[in-house]
C-alpha cells in the first residue's frame, strides 16, 4: 500500500451488535507566539488552535474519523484517520475522550425504520499535532482549517462531534489546572 493512499471498503470493518466502529481525533496545537504567552490576559483556552476538515463533496467542517478495522487499534484507527483525511501526525493520547453513538449521514437520508441501521459507535482521541503533511492521501477532496475552540463548536456540523469538542476541552482545562 502506498504512504498516500487511503484505505477503502468496509470489507475489514469491526462492528458491535449492527453498531459500525467508528475511531477518530481531534487535532490540535498550542499557538506559539510570544506575545500571546506572556500575555496574562489570554487564557489557556484561546492559545488553542483545533483543526477541522471539510467533507468530500461539501464545504462543512468536521474531525478527522472513519472505520475501525479488524487488523488495527483503535488508537491506530484514529492516527490513520488524522493522516488519511487531515495529513497530521502527532502524539495521541490513549485514554479516548469518550464514546458516542450515532447514525452516519447516509442512514439519516434513508430514514430506515431499524434505528441501529446506519448506526455508528465513535471513539474520539485528542491528537497532538506534531507534523503537518503536505501531501495525503484525501488532500484533493479535502480542505484543512484551524479554528479556536469557540469557531469550531460553531462550525460543528453533528452534535456528537460537539459533544467530543467539549469533552476536549474539559480535558485540556483540567491537564492546564494540574500544571
Amino acid at each position: 500500500m502506498s504512504v498516500l493512499s487511503s484505505r477503502t471498503g468496509r470489507d475489514r470493518q469491526r462492528y458491535d451488535n449492527n453498531f459500525r466502529l467508528v475511531s477518530g481525533c481531534i487535532p490540535y496545537r498550542l499557538i506559539k507566539d510570544k506575545k500571546l504567552e506572556e500575555d496574562t490576559s489570554v487564557d489557556f483556552v484561546n492559545k488553542l488552535q483545533v483543526l477541522m476538515v471539510s467533507s468530500p463533496n461539501r464545504h462543512d467542517l468536521v474531525f478527522p474519523k472513519g472505520g475501525w478495522e479488524n487488523d488495527e487499534t483503535v488508537l491506530e484507527a484514529a492516527s490513520r484517520e488524522a493522516m488519511e483525511e487531515a495529513g497530521v501526525k502527532g502524539i495521541l493520547r490513549e485514554v479516548p475522550l469518550g464514546v458516542w453513538e450515532f447514525r452516519s449521514k447516509s442512514s439519516i437520508s434513508t430514514n430506515a425504520e431499524d434505528e441501529s441501521f446506519g448506526g455508528c459507535k465513535g471513539y474520539m482521541f485528542a491528537l497532538e499535532v506534531t507534523e503537518e503533511l503536505q501531501e495525503w492521501p484525501e488532500r484533493g477532496n479535502r480542505q484543512r482549517k484551524w479554528l479556536n475552540v469557540k469557531e469550531a463548536l460553531e462550525l460543528c456540523r453533528y452534535e456528537w462531534m460537539q459533544r467530543a469538542l467539549e469533552a476536549f476541552l474539559r480535558v485540556m482545562q483540567e491537564e492546564e489546572g494540574g500544571k
